[in-house]
């Protein structure tokens, strides 16, 4: 190949990546995403990305049979175009269009989807050299469009096929509006920057003034959190009681937990009618006396393997009434002491008090629920609704159908509802997916909770512990996180963060940094410039603020607390400076 070919393909490759949003001035991140089904899809988000023919204006082209489907281009009566896989003999049998990938790319994906008839799960899955990835799933239905997101971070780079799937053959699969859009590692953590700056900040202005009310120049005052705004906790259990080198270093570092196990059903009631509280009163105890807030975890758990063999030998009536008993015990004995409760966990993986008592028996559970405490938000927790891109039964789709479910419940119509993440990631993150399904999460407007987050051990652990944090942090629509690695001499359930004396591993090294970068412990000292100003853009919430100055007393200045809250709607966190005056 002579110099000039080599040239022209280095030009033609720069533009495509500077299309593609490599460049400097990438397109910023897109978090919106549609829950309601509608009769025509939107646009195809970053006008397709790198997909070719993303809204099938140009008939079929770049799109090719996948599998032994037949596909055609479709108009409906409106005049919107899209493609259709029939004939379907196998979950595959769609269709695909060809894609190069680069590696350390995070590439994020969205589409539009329908079926011909009823509902169905649909994926969105990348054919590798390797494999197979899914990349995103959702619930599609017939007689109206789906919006549905993910994506995937490619470490090896190549050809690749991006094809559709569902396991219900007798479906027709119709697409629309595809994009596939591609950031560099640089790219991503500039949008959690800014995430960070626009929703977790605010610009404050601090004036020192004299007796006189004049500003007072080349004052020190030296800022402290001492309790967040963003909640970041770390679950507890058991052997923090009576363990002084546990408790302290809990202590200087967290101000929210959750207990392990010590508030479950099986916990409190081993023995039918026999309810013990010493241990969970103990740790509340404890939480209390150093102003730590508590989550209730949890009131309910679905999994049979997690039952005492006393509440699944009961006859339906009879477990009725436990369920009712256990409910009304544990949320009347810890009214005002939670901040909020996971009133049902993993029933979206198991089932097993709706299979005895009916379908509507989450809905009523949650109706008991707010009967006993009105005050606090009711969590629905679950696994792998972030984390796994391929496990239909928790997908955010069939997430917000069970929310949806809950809510519509007679009498739960303005209940405070929640939405709580384990977040147990394996050993590879996929954060792409990760963003994309809390967007999706997001537009139910309730809050949302990383409940339990920690990473599978590997050589990377503390790195990818590391992102999901960073990740989770920076969501505009997440509100707390807790992380789960309570102590124990024989181990933590997945993921420690010290030793057995209390010395940090790396990945609690990695919190640490984080809490310290987030404003959440660490100090700012300044001074006041001419006109007794220092101005700074502060993480929100409470702060302890010391002033000293060669002119006045130490003996007549007292430390002064303030508050860092949002900017009120409409308002930006940044053009809203919060002004403070301390005069002395």
């Amino acid at each position: 190949m002579g110099m000039a070919m080599i040239t022209n393909v280095a030009l033609i490759l720069c533009a495509v990546l500077l299309a593609s949003g490599f460049g400097t001035n990438a397109l910023t991140y897109d978090y919106s995403a549609n829950i309601e089904c509608l009769v025509n899809p939107e646009s195809a988000q970053y006008m397709g990305g790198i997909i070719e023919n993303p809204e099938m204006k140009d008939g079929l082209k770049g799109w090719f049979p996948f599998g032994s489907a037949k596909i055609e281009h479709r108009e409906e009566s409106n005049g919107n175009v899209f493609i259709v896989a029939h004939s379907r003999n196998h979950s595959y049998d769609t269709f695909s269009q060809t894609l190069h990938l680069h590696s350390n790319i995070i590439y994020t994906f969205s589409a539009w989807v329908q079926v011909n008839e009823g509902k169905a799960d649909v994926a969105a899955v990348i054919k590798t050299r390797r494999g197979y990835e899914h990349v995103a799933v959702t619930v599609a239905q017939s007689n109206c469009w789906s919006f549905f997101k993910g994506g995937l971070t490619v470490t090896e780079p190549g050809p690749v096929e991006l094809y559709f799937e569902s396991n219900n053959t007798k479906v027709e699969i119709w697409v629309d509006s595809v994009s596939l859009q591609p950031f560099t590692q640089e790219q991503w953590r500039a949008h959690q920057d800014q995430a960070i700056e626009k929703y977790r900040k605010r610009r404050v202005k601090i004036q020192t003034l004299n007796k006189e009310g004049n500003p007072l120049p080349n004052a020190t005052i030296s800022l402290g959190q001492w309790r967040p705004g963003f909640p970041v906790g770390c679950a507890i259990n058991r052997n923090i009681l009576n363990n002084s080198p546990y408790q302290n270093w809990f202590l200087s570092r967290f101000t929210t937990t959750t207990f392990e196990n010590e508030m479950k059903w099986y916990s409190n009631e081993q023995t039918p009618g026999r309810v013990d509280y010493s241990v969970s009163d103990a740790m509340i105890y404890f939480a209390k006396q150093h102003n730590i807030a508590v989550r209730g975890h949890n009131v309910i758990w679905d999994d049979p393997e997690f039952l005492q063999g006393w509440v699944k030998s009961l006859s339906n009536t009879a477990l009725y009434r436990a369920a009712r008993r256990r409910l009304n015990s544990v949320m009347s004995k810890y009214r005002g002491q939670v901040i909020a409760w996971d009133v049902e966990n993993e029933n979206l993986h198991f089932n097993f008090f709706e299979s005895k008592l009916g379908w509507p028996a989450s809905g009523l559970f949650y109706n008991w629920a707010m009967k006993a405490d009105q005050s606090i938000p009711l969590f629905l927790n679950e696994f792998n609704t972030i984390e796994s891109s391929g496990d239909a039964a928790s997908s955010p789709a069939r997430y917000l159908q069970k929310l949806d479910t809950i809510r519509k419940f007679p009498g739960n119509r303005g209940g405070r509802f929640a939405i709580g993440l384990e977040s147990h990631f394996g050993p590879s993150p996929n954060i792409a997916y990760m963003r994309s399904a809390i967007d999706t999460l997001g537009s139910a407007g309730v809050p949302i909770w990383l409940t339990e987050v920690d990473v599978s051990n590997s050589a990377n652990q503390a790195y990818n512990l590391e992102q999901v944090l960073r990740e989770g942090f920076s969501h505009p629509k997440v509100n707390g996180i807790v992380i789960w690695s309570a102590w124990a001499p024989w181990g933590c359930y997945r993921m420690c963060l010290t030793d057995n004396n209390f010395r940090n591993l790396p990945t609690g090294d990695v919190v640490d940094k984080l809490l310290k970068e987030w404003g959440i412990k660490g100090s700012i000292t300044a001074t006041t410039d001419s006109n007794g100003f220092f101005e700074a853009s502060l993480f929100h919430g409470e702060y302890e603020m010391k002033i000293s100055h060669p002119s006045v007393a130490k003996s007549s200045i007292d430390a002064q607390k303030f508050s860092v809250l949002p900017a009120s709607e409409g308002e930006s966190e940044q053009q809203s400076p919060l002004l403070i005056q301390v005069e002395f």
